[in-house]
């Protein structure tokens, strides 16, 4: 699927390295810069790949998953916002509305190290089918040897929300997590708590756990691919660790049937303790990953 972003037809050339493409019904932001390659849909502001110069593709994409108005897209980095997992309220989007939304690109810059693309969300007509506030939501992102990625989000109000990134792996079977933290919540068994005794969570069939003392910083640890991929976390409360596993893989149709072999994510969310912003102050959620060594 990346593949296939990258070779389709310029629609506008913003910058030497930056174009505007689309795809069935999706405007995407195509990044070809010599230190990163880098796709984004403008739908959520959603960072579809990542690929810094010499290296594999870093974030995970599905083949299947469609690319059309409202639909969530599966892969990449989602952006969970303003509740992360089911609502509350029945018949509105699990993770929020932000990422099945339109965003504009309010901002761009290049050097030769890279690009840094601010995206904006404003509150709207179409927001307030789902919620009543008035907001203004920025993703910001820096690209280049790194992933640098953050919300950050003006108004009155309390949210939860996830930075919900999908990492490319060889072998799921082969995938080690360390630096997650020691307690966690386990939904594939009834939210019980529980606590990783050694610090290093594999993925040996479904996984889904909400880590409660999260640590500042996780490491993947790919032995299929011959690489550690570290992952940051900023004004989050957890990280959570999920591989659908593949009873629930080939249940969802926008993923193949063997996709979670492929993929692990680890995410940097505030799910347990929402978020205040306010006048003053808006609430902020970052992350920042780099590959460390292959």
């Amino acid at each position: 699927m990346i593949k296939k972003i990258f070779a389709l037809p310029v629609v506008e050339q913003i910058t030497p390295t930056l174009s505007r493409r689309k795809l069935d019904e999706l405007d995407l932001l195509v990044v070809d810069h010599p230190q990163v390659k880098a796709s984004f849909a403008f739908q959520g502001a959603h960072l579809l790949s990542w690929k810094p110069q010499g290296e594999e593709e870093v974030l995970w994409l599905s083949g299947n998953t469609p690319f059309k108005d409202g639909v969530a897209l599966r892969g990449g980095v989602p952006v969970c916002w303003p509740w992360f997992g089911p609502a509350k309220q029945q018949g509105l989007p699990a993770h929020g509305f932000a990422r099945n939304l339109p965003w504009t690109l309010k901002a761009h810059n290049e050097d030769v190290n890279g690009v840094v693309l601010t995206f904006e969300l404003q509150s709207s007509e179409a927001s307030r089918q789902y919620w009543p506030h008035d907001f203004t939501l920025y993703a910001r992102y820096k690209l280049g040897a790194t992933c640098e990625m953050e919300l950050e989000a003006h108004g009155e109000f309390e949210t939860t929300s996830a930075l919900h990134t999908y990492f490319n792996v060889g072998d799921i079977a082969a995938v080690k997590v360390s630096g997650l933290g020691d307690r966690f919540i386990d939904k594939v068994n009834d939210a019980k708590e529980d606590v990783l005794a050694d610090g290093v969570q594999t993925f040996p069939d479904r996984t889904d756990r909400v880590y409660l003392n999260a640590e500042a910083c996780s490491l993947i640890h790919d032995a299929d691919l011959h690489r550690a991929i570290e992952v940051i976390h900023s004004h989050n409360a957890n990280v959570v660790a999920w591989n659908p596993g593949p009873a629930l893989s080939v249940s969802m149709a926008d993923m193949p049937d063997d996709g979670y072999k492929t993929f692990v994510c680890v995410e940097s969310v505030n799910a347990t303790v929402p978020q205040k912003a306010s006048a003053e102050k808006p609430s902020r959620l970052a992350q920042t990953i780099r590959v460390v060594k292959r």
